[in-house]
């Protein structure tokens, strides 16, 4: 896991968002599968979550406190209680919140042996800061993947016969 790499992918992540869903009618944002699936704005809301209670705060834990406490529980679906504001409103959010992160991230001038330093998961027990940053870089890749799949099925049926080479079409993503 090369740091400069990951945050890197990371500064991404926003500007991604905003091209994709910047200017789109309600019906495509708030598009989503289902039952127990995600629009392209709950996706964003979800990233904006993580970006308060996830990633920093379990990198502090590590840093301050090593694998003597464990993290506090990651509320996955916390952003479906939220009352609906306008996207581009979410995404200026979200953007602000992802500059801040990545600003303190690098302030800790983290080394290698940095990377090392383990924490307490809930979940998985001890983990190393630099695995959980990874995991940061591939959750946003996850997610910008689920935002692409879930306006694409917009246009599910009406691509016709070409369906049968467009897999993203009939590949649903559960909420996660």
């Amino acid at each position: 896991m090369e740091l400069a790499q990951a945050t890197a992918m990371l500064a991404r992540t926003p500007k991604t968002l905003e091209t994709l869903l910047t200017g789109l009618p309600p019906e495509w944002v708030h598009r989503n599968d289902g039952p127990g699936t995600w629009s392209a704005y709950e996706i964003l809301g979800h990233l904006l979550h993580g970006e308060a209670t996830n990633w920093l705060p379990r990198a502090r834990m590590i840093l301050e406190h090593g694998a003597d406490r464990p993290f506090e529980p990651f509320d996955r679906l916390a952003m479906l209680t939220w009352e609906r504001g306008p996207v581009d409103a979410l995404l200026t959010r979200f953007t602000e919140a992802r500059r801040a992160s990545l600003d303190e991230l690098s302030s800790h001038d983290l080394s290698a042996s940095d990377l090392d330093r383990r924490g307490r998961h809930p979940e998985f027990g001890e983990v190393t800061l630099g695995q959980m940053l990874a995991t940061w870089v591939v959750h946003d890749l996850t997610h910008l993947a689920q935002v692409g799949e879930v306006l694409a099925r917009r246009y599910r049926d009406d691509v016709g016969p070409w369906r049968a080479y467009l897999p993203a079409l009939d590949r649903v993503a559960e909420a996660e």
